[in-house]
């Protein structure tokens, strides 16, 4: 239980990629980590792109992103939605300073892009945002997973078998 003591924010809202939301948040508690649900309101069932619901421990104003050790951003269409909230963009500039891991796959970078933290990083993304994330000053590649720093990126769900990997060894440096 490499992970026993980490506490990871999992993001959550509408229409969330149900496979890059729950592959992470099973494979870190597999390893121990206690990680948060965490949306718009505390208690609430979001659903996502496929109908597989998340109901949210907690909202986005209920916690302060000191108290964690990592951050999770799905893909789907809600990063769109999720970019929109000041505290979701304080919650990323915060593990982005204190150089804790974050992570991001398919078009999750458009809250990173949002939280203007990508200027001069490596990433990768879905091909679709590929020149947002070069527009917001990221270096992109094509490749399953790139971890720059604390910065881990994954295209989409076939890469989740080592983007989470990646991700859970970052988290447990």
């Amino acid at each position: 239980m490499r992970l026993k003591d980490k506490k990871v924010i999992a993001l959550v809202d509408h229409e969330f990629e149900d496979l890059e939301h729950w592959y992470p948040v099973y494979r870190l508690r597999e390893e121990g980590a206690q990680v948060d649900l965490v949306g718009p309101e505390a208690g609430v069932t979001y659903n996502g792109k496929y109908g597989v619901p998340a109901k949210t421990d907690y909202a986005f104003t209920d916690i302060n992103a000191e108290d964690y050790d990592a951050i999770l951003v799905p893909g789907g269409w809600a990063p769109d939605k999720l970019r929109r909230y000041p505290e979701v963009l304080e919650f990323i500039q915060v593990m982005d300073e204190a150089k804790k891991p974050i992570g991001q796959i398919c078009h999750a970078g458009w809250v990173l892009i949002s939280a203007n933290i990508l200027q001069g990083k490596k990433v990768t993304s879905t091909p679709g945002i590929k020149d947002d994330m070069t527009n917001a000053g990221a270096t992109w590649v094509d490749e399953a997973v790139v971890v720059d720093g604390h910065l881990v990126s994954s295209r989409r769900p076939p890469d989740l078998p080592p983007y989470v990997k990646a991700f859970a060894d970052k988290l447990a440096e």
